[in-house]
């Protein structure tokens, strides 16, 4: 999306990054022209981030699934095993 120079002093005035414009972009809520990322929803994002970083740790999780049935869960341990 192009920036227009009255955003870019803005994003500069008010100390918002482009990584913080990227993260409202992709998970905000469009309500008529703008984009919102609420302080809510974020507080829901970093708990993701939380679980994303014990994920991480594991080196990856695996979910077998049939239908709509989940059947087990290990750790990855990559397409070599």
């Amino acid at each position: 999306m192009k920036r227009t120079g009255h955003f870019s002093k803005r994003m500069a005035q008010r100390g918002v990054s482009q990584d913080m414009v990227e993260l409202v972009v992709q998970y905000g809520e469009m309500e008529g022209d703008k984009i919102i990322l609420s302080r809510k929803a974020s507080a829901r994002l970093m708990q993701a981030a939380r679980t994303l970083g014990k994920i991480l740790d594991k080196g990856g999780v695996v979910v077998v699934v049939s239908g709509e049935a989940q059947l087990t869960t290990y750790n990855y341990h990559g397409h070599s095993h």
